[in-house]
């Protein structure tokens, strides 16, 4: 039996079920899976918000292929308030270090926000500097390699303070609450992903 699970990942989870060591907390810890289902694709232990498991190894096989380049949607909480020089480096691609390699990134796109978006508190809250103002990016990306949006940011002077991915194509979070699980059937997984069987 195939099933199609979305979580709403929380930080400082392993997006994994075995420990690396005895203090790390995982996907086990937040609900009890099928044996057999495993994440698509990956959230960094410090990132948050949609992480798609499955079982379904085609699924799997065409959302991780970069020919497919699928939609991946993130609210970015960065350290000071971007210029226009860096939110225009951001949509148009830049060099970042992957694996020591440098990785030019596909065009992206980027808006600031003008007001916060609705995010529960992360536990435990970000550092907080009076003295330095924060504020919220939402970017579109059609890939996904290792820590891209935070290289990305850094590469431009903003470093990421927060990072919540909040959609896959129109597979989207939502008001679901961190931490929470919701099953989908088959094909309405692939509809909203966008994906032809």
């Amino acid at each position: 039996m195939l099933y199609y699970f979305v979580l709403h990942k929380p930080y400082d989870h392993l997006s994994q079920f075995t420990r690396e060591n005895p203090d790390q907390l995982t996907l086990s810890d937040l609900h009890e899976f099928p044996s057999d289902v495993y994440p698509v694709g990956r959230l960094d232990q410090d990132s948050e918000g949609l992480l798609l498991l499955t079982n379904d190894k085609k699924l799997n096989q065409l959302l991780l292929d970069p020919e497919h380049r699928h939609k991946r949607t993130y609210w970015t909480q960065v350290e000071g308030i971007p210029t226009d020089a860096a939110l225009k480096a951001l949509r148009g691609g830049l060099d970042i270090r992957i694996n020591k390699k440098t990785h030019r990134t596909l065009p992206a796109k980027v808006q600031l926000l003008h007001q916060d978006p609705p995010v529960g508190e992360r536990i435990p809250p970000i550092r907080f500097r009076q003295n330095i103002p924060t504020s919220w990016l939402k970017i579109e990306l059609v890939e996904g390699k290792n820590r891209q949006v935070r290289r990305m940011c850094a590469k431009v002077g903003f470093p990421v303070l927060r990072l919540i991915r909040i959609s896959i194509e129109k597979l989207e979070l939502g008001t679901m609450p961190i931490g929470a699980v919701k099953e989908y059937n088959g094909k309405e997984m692939y509809r909203l992903l966008n994906i032809k069987k």
